[in-house]
């Protein structure tokens, strides 16, 4: 079965825009505010030719692309950014280990017209893929998931790790603190880490969040190790408050991890990696923080009706979730979840019974033409509750509003 046409429930599809036909959109999505007025919606791409795309988004019903950069090497993502101010920060990840190229790119975004890149962090090395994911509020400390030149893996699956970047000086962003799940490197005193008998993700770093509430604590989803809370007080010495973990006997690759501070809860997802839902299940955790040295499963999301959408071309199951990013342009929310699910679409949930979330809207566009299937990735909210929806294939941009 294929989505051919439209399914929604309880939102409205503003305006789409197949982003002049390079669609494949990563996990790195803000709104620039400009001096003039303008809201520049920033777009990270998953794969090469393009790099970046800008969207002008200060009409939301005729969202206009301002500019698309190139990638410098054809095997190279940039998947994830964060703007603070005029400067964007984003990641480039090779698709093999040892390409050159790999890091993190400083970029003056002051000029929409003409992004200029002012600073580089080369993270590339013999065992590097570069830098996956970003994340970068505070205008200092950037958090980034990545290989290094020293950083050799036992398992060449686990080539990323959790570290942390300077960033005060944009024109010269340097490395202050590092911390990688004990087992992993070669020549750690602890043993190696277990490898999931079904389907071995890896051991590395998805990413890292850290948050004004609590620039002290670092919420990292470590894939095949699940969740890690770490100390960051000291950002040279990060070290590790608790862990939790469902794999095995649960599939891994854990994703996003998305504290709720005011409710002392987290919310926690998967991703699913393989077609017809061969990895199933691939699920949102609800967890209770209260005690943040023992975090506890109190529930998971509902999912929608895998015999229909096993059925379908593609991935289906839990990917990302919208992460209640600070700042101007952002929306928050301790209630609303926002999660993308590949062929399942945008699916919004109202989590005020912890112990029961429920699904309160959906949106699943019809399939692009030439796209093998659906593969909705993210979403960004901004601070008017406006969602900007993106696809990993050849989908685009799709801009929706809840009408509950």
């Amino acid at each position: 079965m294929t989505t051919a046409t439209q399914e929604i429930r309880n939102m409205r599809l503003i305006s789409h825009h197949d982003l002049n036909g390079f669609g494949n959109i990563g996990e790195g999505m803000h709104i620039h505010q400009t001096h003039d007025g303008r809201r520049i919606l920033y777009l990270a791409h998953e794969s090469a030719p393009k790099d970046i795309t800008s969207v002008d988004v200060t009409d939301i019903a005729n969202p206009r692309v301002m500019v698309q950069t190139e990638q410098q090497y054809p095997y190279m993502r940039s998947n994830s950014l964060s703007i603070v101010g005029d400067t964007m920060l984003v990641a480039y990840q090779s698709l093999e280990p040892g390409q050159p190229g790999t890091g993190m790119g400083v970029y003056d975004i002051s000029n929409v017209e003409e992004p200029r890149q002012v600073g580089f962090l080369d993270t590339s090395g013999p065992y590097s893929r570069g830098c996956h994911c970003l994340w970068w509020v505070d205008g200092n400390y950037a958090h980034l998931s990545t290989g290094a030149a020293d950083f050799q893996p036992r398992n060449q699956k686990d080539d990323q790790f959790y570290m942390i970047v300077d960033v005060s000086d944009p024109t010269n962003p340097v490395e202050a603190g590092r911390w990688w799940f004990p087992g992993v490197r070669e020549g750690d005193d602890a043993p190696p880490v277990a490898r999931h008998p079904q389907f071995d993700s890896g051991h590395r770093l998805h990413n890292a969040n850290v948050y004004p509430e609590r620039p002290d604590r670092a919420w990292c989803a470590y894939m095949d190790s699940g969740v890690v809370l770490l100390d960051i007080s000291d950002v040279s010495n990060p070290s590790m408050i608790s862990h939790i973990n469902y794999a095995p006997p649960f599939p891994g690759f854990t994703h996003t991890v998305v504290p709720l501070f005011d409710r002392g809860l987290m919310v926690v997802t998967q991703e699913a990696v393989r077609l017809n839902g061969e990895d199933y299940p691939k699920l949102i955790w609800m967890m209770d923080i209260r005690d943040e040295t023992n975090p506890v499963i109190i529930s998971t999301f509902p999912m929608a009706d895998t015999g229909d959408f096993f059925q379908r071309p593609g991935r289906f199951g839990a990917h990302n979730i919208y992460e209640n990013q600070p700042g101007p342009t952002c929306y928050h929310s301790d209630n609303l979840i926002y999660g993308t699910f590949f062929n399942g679409g945008i699916r919004v949930f109202d989590t005020s019974d912890p112990f029961r979330p429920e699904e309160v809207a959906y949106f699943v566009p019809e399939l692009a033409e030439g796209a093998p299937s659906v593969g909705i990735n993210d979403v960004y909210v901004d601070e008017n509750g406006i969602m900007y929806v993106v696809d990993r294939l050849k989908g685009g941009l799709y801009i929706l509003e809840l009408t509950v």
